[in-house]
Formats: C-alpha cells, structure tokens, sequence
C-alpha cells in the first residue's frame, strides 16, 4: 500500500485572482516510491489556537471569540479554517503542487474575527487530508484510499494574511448589519450632514465615553 507524507513549505496571496485566496505550496512524498497515477485530495485546514502566545492587545479582540482569558484554559480549542479539493497529477516519490484556499474577510466568520485580532507572529494550522490515491504498476492502476491519520502542520505568518487583506480591501474592513440598523445608521447620518459611514461610526463612538 502507498504511505504519503504531506509538507507545507510556504503560504502566500494569489496574485490576480478573482476573489481572496491563499496558496499553500505542499511536497508530498511516497515513502514507498510506488508511482502515483493521480491523487484526489479533500483538504480540512483547522486554526490550533491553543499553540501560540497573544499580547494584551489580541487578548482583548479575542475576547469576542474565546471569552475571557481567565477561561481560556477551556475555550481556546481547534476551528475550522477552510476545507477544500485539489487533484494531484501523477509522480514518483515525491511532487510539489499548489492548495488555494479561498478565504473571506467576513468578521461575522471565526476565521475572520481570529486573523483580524492577531498583531503578528503566526497562525498555527494543521491540515488533515482525506480522499483517493491511484498507484500503478505494470499495465494499469487500482485504487486506495488516502488514510485519515495523513495530516501536515503549518505555521502560516499573519503576515500573509494581513498582505492578502490590504490587496483586496485596503485598510478596511468589514461588518455585516440587519437592514434596520443600516437604515438607522443612515438616517442619522443625513441628519447629521455627515459625509461617509466611517466618519458617521466615528461620531457615534466619539459619545461612548471610557466604554472603548
């Protein structure tokens, strides 16, 4: 039976592409060296938060997530980040491709909220893959199954992301409200003569007081 191993060597924003996505470049090796005709591959990305230290600073935009850090013992648990699909072409011992992850800058998503609370450092990430593998030999090819204990960890640099973002949706970001409170918003923004929904958002928080 074919034994694969998975690497993640480097994670970076697609340039030009349609909508935000990341490519993750992976190796994979056949301990084996059975050659591979094809490999159809079903890719889970999952955020292990519990693997990385947070200032003061994320500590307090994560609290939306996590809830009080005095709690984080128990609630920084494991996410999901993405699941995607990739087909690998045929090899021999080893191949490199790439895995292009859609994302979205969507701060209603756990991803989303967790990415934009993070100053620096990196997201640690761990990849679990799953699906069909095709080796050959002699005439033709058969059949395996890709084992579900196949896994790769990552370290992927905020850095990337933060890079991805700003190419997309230059220093801003966005946030996702009922109708009502849109209305509301712009009302208060025409009886105001305020020119822009940021610096309406500004007034508003200008009254809060300490609260920020």
């Amino acid at each position: 039976m074919a034994e694969l191993t998975f690497d993640c060597l480097d994670v970076r924003p697609v340039k030009y592409a349609a909508s935000p996505t990341l490519a993750f470049s992976m190796k994979i090796t056949e301990l084996t060296a059975q050659p591979i005709h094809a490999l159809v591959l079903r890719v889970q990305l999952r955020i292990e938060p519990q693997r990385r230290r947070y200032s003061s600073r994320e500590a307090e935009l994560l609290t939306n997530l996590f809830g009080d850090p005095a709690r984080w013992g128990e609630t920084l648990r494991p996410f999901q980040f993405a699941t995607v699909a990739v087909m690998v072409p045929s090899f021999t011992r080893t191949t490199e491709f790439q895995l292009e992850v859609p994302c979205t800058y969507d701060l209603e998503v756990a991803a989303g909220k967790y990415f934009h609370a993070l100053a620096d450092g990196v997201v640690p990430l761990v990849l679990l893959f799953s699906g069909t593998m095709f080796p050959k030999g002699g005439p033709g090819f058969w059949v395996e199954p890709v084992p579900w204990h196949t896994e790769a960890e990552c370290r992927m640099p905020i850095a990337a992301w933060d890079e991805l973002m700003n190419q997309y949706f230059p220093n801003v970001a966005w946030l996702k409200l009922h109708r009502e409170t849109v209305d509301a918003l712009l009302r208060y923004k025409s009886r105001h003569a305020i020119p822009t929904w940021d610096a309406a958002m500004e007034h508003l928080l200008a009254n809060v007081g300490d609260d920020l």
